[in-house]
């Protein structure tokens, strides 16, 4: 993580550097000197987290060196993550179960005097004027659909796909929704088209087909996707919106869902609006049904045999909304167990959601004052790396506290943390992992006391900056004598 400078600004190679090694390793850039580039921009920004890049690279010379290689038409977000997806690959063959690759996707907005150069993404009204109307005006960003993998336990094994855009024309659509029907467009003429090209690239990546199950909020019941899904003997888990038609098609899912019977219950424990704790009673019902396409693709799109899963939270609720989900799948669903499993992948969506955070609040990726599209778009592409690696750390001693400590900090980070922080009743009997995550997160202003929850990813990022500068003058005053 850390390095020691010498007096030509370059830093000597570390143990803590493993996890870079891993994940720029297998680049594979047009010119050889651009991989040497992207590892020292991975490792600076990696040790200035949330920093600006003439911040974490102290001098001009190194800042305009960073800049070209953003700016860099040989250079993509491809070419960028090549090497994490790689990663991610063998970290998911390492693996064993199933796991989820989960879809969904973000806006990074700013603001420029230039919007055109890098774009947009919606229209949002202003304030008021004097007449009373209310302006719209177009809000400058750049979006990103990610495919972020995870184990069912919750750690992040790396992203699988990824794809950056930005929106051109607003003007006419709602009109144009009123002359032609969504549904007779082709989906590949669709921005909606992304989930089904990232739901490919994960799967070709991973190789392993049966063991994937993408999952993906209501903005993902694409009767196309379904049919990829089953084209690719892969499988989807997918929060329905879309009442379509079942059966003979003369009824539909939601229709032949009011006839089946509660199969059983589930308590969950939420949290109301005020953040006080409560239990949720959720009934549950699944059935096979066999779904037909939109009647304007029936002639393109076979019907498919998939599972609907309803949950529906029991009573009424005053301080909440009412819990309702309803799932559909390819995986099959016989019993009360199977639907319970179902509703806990599922519930791990949240999870890339947490990574779109740790992007915004911990890299501030939107604080870039990068001028166009594509600068913005590698240097978010190196942002997500790092966001991994926050995430994963935080993560993977909740699901592994047995693995050695070694896995998220090297010798010299520990030997640092002894030192600088003590003990508490909740680290004294933790595993290892666990005790040293605590004390990192602890130099982040985790306060370790008995009953509290597991650190998160806001502390975690916070203790690495501050452990990356104590190591840094710990160094340097052992070069001092």
């Amino acid at each position: 993580m850390t390095k020691t400078r010498d007096e030509g600004g370059k830093r000597a190679s570390s143990e803590a550097d493993a996890w870079l090694d891993e994940e720029v390793g297998r680049s594979r850039f047009r010119d050889e000197r651009l991989g040497k580039r992207f590892r020292l921009v991975l490792e600076r920004l990696w040790t200035c987290m949330g920093q600006s890049i003439p911040m974490a690279f102290q001098d001009w010379c190194n800042t305009k060196a960073a800049y070209r290689f953003l700016s860099n038409p040989k250079v993509s977000e491809q070419d960028i993550l090549g090497s994490h997806f790689e990663a991610t690959r063998s970290r998911f063959a390492a693996s064993e179960g199933p796991i989820l690759i989960l879809q969904d996707t973000t806006e990074f907005s700013y603001k420029r005097e230039r919007p055109e150069l890098i774009g947009s993404t919606h229209k949002v009204a202003s304030r008021k004027d004097k007449t009373g109307r209310s302006p719209m005006h177009t809000i400058c960003g750049i979006l990103m659909h990610s495919s972020l993998v995870v184990t069912t336990q919750g750690v992040p094994l790396g992203l699988a796909a990824i794809k950056f855009w930005t929106r051109k024309k607003f003007k006419g659509c709602d009109a144009l929704k009123r002359k032609i029907n969504p549904t007779r467009v082709p989906i590949e003429e669709k921005e909606s088209y992304r989930w089904l090209e990232n739901l490919r690239q994960s799967t070709a990546l991973l190789a392993q087909p049966q063991r994937c199950v993408h999952v993906g909020d209501r903005e993902s019941d694409i009767y196309e996707l379904f049919c990829l899904a089953h084209e690719l003997q892969t499988n989807f888990l997918v929060r329905t919106c879309v009442d379509r038609l079942a059966g003979d098609g003369n009824h539909t899912i939601a229709s032949e869902m009011d006839e089946v019977r509660v199969a059983g219950v589930h308590r969950v424990a939420v949290r109301d609006q005020g953040g006080k704790a409560d239990r949720a009673v959720l009934e549950l019902r699944y059935r096979r049904i066999t779904v037909l396409p939109p009647i304007g693709k029936q002639r393109r799109y076979p019907p498919l045999h998939l599972t609907v899963i309803h949950a529906l939270e029991r009573g009424t609720t005053t301080s909440r909304k009412r819990i309702e989900w309803k799932l559909i799948t390819n995986l099959p669903v016989t019993s009360r167990r199977q639907a319970i499993e179902k509703l806990d992948w599922y519930a791990l969506r949240w999870k890339i959601e947490v990574f779109h955070k740790i992007l915004k609040s911990g890299c501030k990726a939107e604080e870039s004052m990068l001028r166009t599209a594509d600068r913005l778009a590698n240097l978010i592409a190196v942002f997500c790396i790092l966001s991994w690696r926050i995430f994963w750390i935080t993560m993977v001693h909740r699901a592994g506290p047995h693995l050695p400590v070694e896995v998220a900090l090297t010798p010299h980070e520990i030997q640092r943390l002894d030192q600088l922080v003590k003990d508490t009743a909740k680290t004294s009997t933790a595993e290892p992992l666990t005790r040293y995550t605590i004390k990192l997160a602890q130099l982040g202003g985790y306060l370790a006391r008995t009953n509290d929850p597991p650190p998160g990813n806001t502390v975690i990022w916070r203790g690495l900056r501050r452990l990356v500068d104590i190591q840094l003058g710990f160094e340097l005053a052992q070069d001092c004598g």
